[in-house]
């Protein structure tokens, strides 16, 4: 096992500087204790190929580490410059980019979406019909529908409140019909044009604002980024966020020049092992895609997404360079969830990268309401997501702390992972803020 300090890929300002857990009011042994459980009981078990976590508090980088194979097959060790899939990782980072150009006033959250996208002015919400679209490329689904109690606001995208779904949830005729259209799949040929048509076509799940269901929300947002802004919304991931803060290894596919630090992505078998997923040398993330999912495209290293959260831990601005001024990111990690309710309240999702009990949702971030209905150890205030190979994070303002994981295992519930990292990682703060 490494643990060592990370050497951020950023310019010196940008750079986390370094100190010891007990200078911070944490415990090197409990941080240990959190190492000594993910060998114990995921690399050494074979559940998991690594793991790599990052503990940062009170501005400092306090515990990094790296355990395992990057690729188990050709028995490549991870690193601490490894490349993750990092999947709904990228959701956060979408809802900045969002967010930076509400500061600017050229959108508002309450705008309707059909505002920029006309051919979703008539949208309607699924009553009833075959999810069986036909063979052919020009097949019309034919659903019965009923009008919306209200148009659907860009603040439903950011918060997942649109009727909008994901294919995979495998729940209702609507996820089928996405399914059937391959609407959202970021490894599928399309491109955020085609996602737009296509769902121009489908039937709400519910009336904006009714319900909360994770969805491709936010790769709408993505195109909602570039349509407003008129820049590609990749170019405009990297010119506003990625090349500003350093993220140089951050991107919608891996260089070739970078592609040896591609790790391997693996699915949980169903009895405690993994098997290969996407094998990193004949990877699609190897190349450009077509379709620049704002949902879950990206690649990057845990360096990265540590520069990119201490970002947001200090208000929206690092070493100069500032993405969002702090009352916007106060505002985005409020629960939105109408009437302030927790997600099992309003959820008809089967899947989310989220606990729900105590729970509510923002701008592009769950947020903890109440900690004790959680059942877990935390803080108010505290906001997260996480990816769908188990990538996790979560910002903890009140303890002035970040918490980065990373690993490649699909899907992200096969473990109760992201519970335990939370009890070990906070089990080794021994000074309280609070």
């Amino acid at each position: 096992m490494s643990v060592q300090a990370l050497n951020l890929p950023s310019a010196p300002p940008l750079n986390a500087p370094t100190a010891s857990p007990e200078s911070v009011g944490m415990s090197s042994a409990r941080l240990g204790r959190l190492e000594d459980h993910l060998k114990r009981n995921y690399i050494d078990s074979g559940r998991f190929p690594c793991t790599q976590t990052i503990v940062y508090r009170r501005g400092k980088l306090v515990h990094s580490a790296v355990q395992g194979m990057a690729d188990v097959e050709r028995k490549t060790p991870a690193k601490d410059d490894t490349i993750f899939r990092i999947y709904s990782m990228t959701k956060p980072i979408t809802s900045v980019a969002f967010m930076m150009l509400v500061e600017e006033g050229r959108v508002a959250i309450d705008e309707p979406v059909h505002k920029y996208i006309p051919e979703w002015k008539n949208l309607g919400v699924y009553v009833g019909g075959i999810p069986t679209l036909g063979t052919k490329p020009s097949a019309v689904p034919q659903f019965l529908t009923r009008p919306v109690a209200r148009p659907m606001q860009i603040v439903d995208l950011l918060r997942h409140t649109s009727g909008l779904t994901y294919g995979f949830q495998n729940r209702s005729s609507v996820d089928a019909a996405y399914r059937q259209l391959k609407i959202g799949e970021i490894e599928k040929a399309g491109t955020m044009q085609s996602m737009i048509d296509g769902l121009s076509k489908m039937p709400l799940e519910f009336s904006p604002g009714d319900a909360w269901n994770y969805s491709v929300s936010t790769d709408v947002l993505g195109y909602l980024v570039e349509k407003i802004s008129g820049m590609p919304f990749a170019q405009f991931l990297k010119e506003r966020i990625f090349d500003p803060l350093g993220m140089k290894d951050t991107s919608f596919h891996v260089a070739s020049a970078k592609a040896d630090r591609l790790a391997a992505c693996y699915s949980a078998d169903g009895k405690g092992g993994k098997v290969l997923q996407d094998d990193p040398k004949t990877s699609s993330f190897l190349s450009a895609p077509s379709f620049i999912s704002g949902g879950g495209g990206l690649t990057g290293t845990a360096a990265d997404y540590l520069t990119f959260c201490r970002a947001l831990i200090h208000g929206g601005d690092i070493g100069g360079v500032r993405l969002l001024g702090p009352k916007t990111l106060q505002l985005m990690t409020s629960n939105h969830l109408p009437g302030g309710k927790y997600l099992p309240e309003m959820s008809r999702s089967l899947f989310a990268e989220a606990a729900y009990n105590g729970i509510g949702f923002g701008l592009g971030f769950s947020v903890t309401i109440d900690p004790a209905l959680t059942l877990i150890a935390g803080s108010a205030g505290e906001y997260s997501w996480g990816g769908a190979a188990t990538t996790s994070f979560w910002i903890d303002p009140v303890e002035e702390l970040i918490a980065i994981f990373m690993t490649q295992v699909l899907p992200s519930g096969a473990y109760p992972i992201r519970r335990e990292l939370r009890t070990l990682v906070y089990s080794a703060i021994t000074e309280s803020n609070v």
